[in-house]
């Protein structure tokens, strides 16, 4: 008969006990059941739990790790732009990946900026800028600071939640068109734009965008994105540079004159 212990005498967790462990929030009195639900989720998220254990600022920063490790745009010494950077999970990555402390040595030092319309705690490593990226100057305020063109845009943008969700898509997308055109103009030829959108249609036409302005176009979900969230992440790679991105701006004017 078993004693139901594994060999070496660690004892097994029963199905029962595993559940055992997954923590509940009570409805507090004026709490919205779906604050609760949130609240809920949140203390059962294996990546939140990783990411106070890691020293993250946030489960988003796995997000990233995880579109870097398959597609390779955070190398060292590159030059990156993280829009809407708040809390900082996403500077915090690009950091250690492209040496901004030179801390790997006999790599190339890179440099992360990261801009935000809120005050964000400082990151080592990083520079921090209050500035709404879609006011006049924006794009070149950035190159000053960063000191020429970037090799990397990035951002985990979402416009505030209507409670709508075809609204919401909408807004989104019109905020992920908005950074694509702030990276047009900083972006160094080859470089790469990724940005975070919604599933829901009508993101075609800033997909047909991209892949007139990049040579490849890839939408993935990455594991850290929760299941039941909509989101997904646009990488755009190979900027064809700035030429070819401002004859895009010309050909959609002049569509939209003819119109």
């Amino acid at each position: 008969m078993s004693d139901g212990k594994k060999p070496g005498g660690e004892k097994k967790s029963s199905g029962r006990g595993q559940r055992d462990l997954r923590v509940r929030v009570k409805s507090a009195k004026g709490r919205r059941l779906s604050s609760t639900l949130w609240l809920e989720r949140q203390l059962n998220d294996p990546y939140v739990a990783r990411a106070k254990r890691e020293g993250y600022r946030g489960r988003a920063a796995y997000k990233i790790m995880e579109l870097d490790d398959k597609f390779h745009f955070l190398v060292p010494g590159a030059r990156i732009v993280d829009l809407g950077c708040a809390p900082g999970g996403w500077c915090q990555i690009a950091v250690a990946r492209v040496n901004a402390l030179g801390e790997k040595s006999g790599k190339k030092i890179g440099r992360v900026l990261g801009v935000d319309l809120q005050e964000v705690d400082p990151i080592a490593g990083a520079e921090i800028h209050q500035l709404d990226f879609l006011s006049d100057g924006a794009d070149d305020q950035v190159k000053e600071w960063l000191g020429g063109t970037a090799d990397v845009v990035m951002s985990d943008m979402a416009a505030s939640s209507s409670g709508h969700k075809g609204t919401d898509h909408l807004r989104i997308v019109a905020l992920v068109e908005a950074a694509a055109q702030l990276a047009f103009d900083v972006l160094e030829p080859g470089g790469t734009f990724v940005a975070k959108v919604l599933a829901g249609g009508a993101e075609t036409e800033m997909q047909a965008m991209l892949k007139r302005n990049f040579r490849k176009v890839a939408n993935v979900k990455p594991p850290a994105s929760r299941s039941d969230s909509s989101e997904k992440f646009v990488v755009a790679q190979g900027f064809r540079g700035r030429d070819g991105a401002e004859g895009d701006r010309l050909a959609e004017d002049d569509a939209q004159d003819e119109g």
